[in-house]
């Protein structure tokens, strides 16, 4: 009896350990393949799903699966045997009483496949009002800034309760449920207890079962009973997880929309962009064109400034490009070759954006200067630093390239920010250079100390433009309207930017200036003509 209590405890000992090791395994792994997967879903993936959604399912439904559905199997292995065990043992006293308590287990299965319907459904409501909530909470935490500055505190207050009380409303519903189908299974158990005694008590009358056997086998009963319930349990809230175990594996399943990946990775690249017949339309409005058959070349050693009202497309020109978006129509070229087919990592070291909003991660200096560069010295860092004149803050600070910018870059300026995005863009030297006007946050040194850098190695150079300065400097100016691009001819007839800036050039050396077109009179800055 001592080896088998002793043999038994180092089982179970054994059989909870493997359990723990597995599930952390299992856990880690699920999580970064889940990473990895949204990581490489196409842009239209993120634009239909809440950011708030995705963190739900890399936190609590990761877990859920990988952590309670192993911890259910463990139990269930266990409780399964044991209920093998004990119906053999009361077999062996009584075959009648035996199978007149199997009538409770079809009784028990039926309530618990009923409540496990409506339980599984409330528990996918609950983790997405938890989800919802969890993103009321990110967005104004990450954006408290603008929230305060427009005195926006007690609405995201209100937002939170009531994401809260939906919460709580399904939280009841759950508890609710919860405590009716326990109800009714005690009633149930109560029931099947008196009707076993009943049965009991006649085969004793008529000698079939002594009094201890009668006892034997309501102890054997309410164990078997207790582990039928465990089973049932267990199989249930196993199903309950299958709810984010489903949404786990339809994240971790989803074939992005996307071409094959390029496989193009030529020593040299000259960095000629040719938009040919390009045409375009974001997945979630397919109805709804954003381009309307562009055809344009940017050459190497140029600067061509794209302009045009807000919406007009200036943006999904630059998306085009750097392969984030698939044309509805036509071809965007690089080289003669599509975009596509060059391959991930060194389309995007040739071809760069520098945005207008300066975007960096926690981690120093010199990581998000290096940041997706395998391989990259402190030297070279320091030298894209330089050429964006970022060296001299750099060199003030405390650990220098290693000092930690915070999140999201919060221990810096904008200006620094900024300059530190330029210098991430510098550091990969393309040969395709996209700036969404990224040098508004720079002072006239540091701008000029770009403009020669685009001026070195024969560069293709595509600028956003915003300020009246960057348009009249460029070689070739492209204005976008209601996604398309505008003739010569069609532009000197109206009253615009464009001719305004062609009649100035054309004036004759000494001439007094044109003032601007009558339509836009009324504007205090001629840079508002690019808004």
């Amino acid at each position: 009896m001592s080896l088998f209590s002793v043999g038994s405890s180092l089982s179970a000992g054994c059989r909870g350990s493997a359990f723990t090791l597995v599930m952390s395994r299992i856990n880690l792994r699920v999580r970064e393949q889940l990473f990895s997967s949204l990581l490489h879903q196409d842009l239209a993936f993120f634009q239909e799903t809440k950011t708030g959604e995705l963190n739900s399912r890399l936190s609590s439904d990761t877990k859920l699966m990988s952590l309670w559905l192993p911890l259910n199997a463990n139990v269930l292995l266990r409780s399964l045997v044991k209920v093998l065990g004990l119906f053999g043992f009361m077999l062996s006293l009584s075959p009648r009483l035996t199978l007149l308590s199997l009538l409770q287990m079809p009784l028990t299965i039926a309530a618990e496949k009923v409540y496990n319907a409506r339980h599984l459904a409330v528990l996918r409501e609950i983790q997405d009002a938890v989800a919802r909530a969890g993103q009321v909470v990110r967005e104004a935490v990450g954006d408290l800034q603008t929230v305060r500055s427009f005195g926006a505190e007690e609405e995201e207050v209100c937002r939170y309760k009531e994401a809260l009380e939906r919460c709580r409303q399904l939280w009841w519903r759950r508890d609710l449920e919860q405590a009716l189908y326990l109800l009714l299974r005690r009633m149930l158990n109560l029931a099947m207890k008196v009707l076993l005694l009943s049965c009991g008590l006649q085969q004793i009358l008529a000698g079939d079962l002594t009094q201890g056997g009668l006892l034997s086998f309501l102890l054997y009963q309410e164990n078997m009973g207790s582990y039928v319930h465990t089973l049932v349990y267990v199989f249930g809230d196993m199903l309950s997880n299958v709810g984010a175990a489903e949404k786990v594996f339809y994240y971790l399943d989803r074939q992005p929309d996307l071409p094959p990946p390029g496989t193009l990775a030529p020593s040299t690249l000259k960095g000629v962009v040719k938009f040919q017949g390009v045409s375009f339309a974001y997945p979630n409005c397919p109805d709804q064109p954003v381009l309307k058959g562009l055809t344009f070349t940017l050459h190497p050693g140029q600067m061509t400034a794209l302009v045009g009202p807000n919406g007009s497309g200036k943006s999904t020109v630059a998306a085009l490009l750097q392969n984030l978006y698939q044309p509805t129509e036509g071809q965007v070229l690089l080289d003669e070759e599509p975009v596509s087919a060059y391959e991930h990592h060194y389309l995007h070291q040739q071809v760069v954006l520098v945005g207008q909003e300066p975007v960096l991660f926690s981690g120093s200096v010199r990581d998000n200067i290096a940041y997706g560069l395998k391989s990259c010295s402190d030297e070279k860092v320091m030298a894209a630093a330089r050429a964006a004149r970022a060296e001299e803050f750099i060199n003030e600070m405390e650990h220098g390239l290693y000092t930690d910018v915070g999140e999201k870059g919060n221990q810096l300026a904008v200006g620094q920010k900024q300059r530190l995005a330029i210098a991430r863009a510098l550091v990969r030297d393309p040969r395709v250079l996209i700036l969404d006007e990224a040098t508004s946050a720079l002072d006239a040194e540091s701008e000029q100390a770009l403009q020669d850098w685009k001026s070195h190695g024969n560069r293709t150079v595509l600028v956003i433009a915003h300020r009246l300065h960057t348009v009249q400097n460029a070689d070739q100016i492209l204005v976008l309207k209601q996604g398309e691009l505008q003739e010569h001819a069609q532009l000197m007839e109206g009253e615009d930017l464009y001719s305004y800036l062609v009649r100035q050039n054309q004036r004759p050396e000494g001439g007094t200036p044109e003032t601007l077109p009558p339509s836009q009179g009324h504007l205090s800055d001629p840079e508002e003509l690019l808004l």
